[in-house]
């Protein structure tokens, strides 16, 4: 969730750098409590393994284009058109993302009879699959919408503000308590978040 919390940077930089987005210093700031309060809310969840840090920070990166290109086709003439809706559009992007997924599968050898006895046999496996999978799906295609509505870095940073939400839902779920740490990082990041929203606007009156 740490490392994770860097996505608005990734964003940002990706965005300005190679796709020509601009963005105000202010807003560059104000990235700064975002990441800050998530840190400190998970800061003693902290496990720190070095492939981990290289595997979030490449989806990140992914995350950042993935954004990117999908504002980048809802805007294209024509194109747009021919997709109809942002559902449409989410819907190819996962099609193309599953075919993609598969030689991955094939070259690290997964064995596949293996899923398919386990989904036979347990009805808890069928049901946290189809359920994690519709619930995923839907988030996915909502931040899509997020993004047409707003912008990638946008989208980046409310994604951010949701971990702190999971943190905090999740302690509630499992029963653990909820130091001060965590609530003021929580606020921190929440509170981030709403500058980032209004920062521009402000500094113009």
């Amino acid at each position: 969730q740490i490392v994770k919390a860097a996505e608005p940077a990734f964003a940002a930089v990706v965005g300005t750098k190679l796709y020509g987005k601009k963005i105000s210093k202010a807003k560059w700031l104000s990235l700064i409590p975002v990441i800050g309060g998530v840190c400190l809310a998970s800061l003693k969840e902290l496990d720190f393994a070095v492939s981990a840090l290289i595997a979030a920070c490449t989806a990140n990166v992914f995350a950042a284009f993935k954004a990117n290109e999908n504002a980048k086709v809802m805007a294209a003439p024509g194109l747009k058109d021919r997709l109809g809706s942002v559902g449409n559009q989410f819907a190819l992007t996962t099609i193309l993302a599953f075919l993609m997924s598969i030689p991955v599968v094939v070259l690290k050898g997964e064995p596949w009879s293996g899923f398919v006895q386990l989904w036979k046999t347990n009805p808890v496996v069928r049901f946290n699959v189809l359920a994690s999978g519709l619930w995923f799906y839907g988030y996915n295609e909502l931040a899509t919408m997020t993004i047409k509505k707003t912008n990638a870095i946008t989208q980046s940073v409310a994604n951010t503000a949701k971990r702190v939400i999971v943190i905090i839902g999740v302690a509630l779920v499992m029963g653990e308590s909820l130091p001060a740490q965590k609530l003021v990082g929580s606020a921190i990041c929440i509170g981030g978040v709403m500058l980032y929203s209004i920062i521009d606007d402000l500094m113009k009156k």
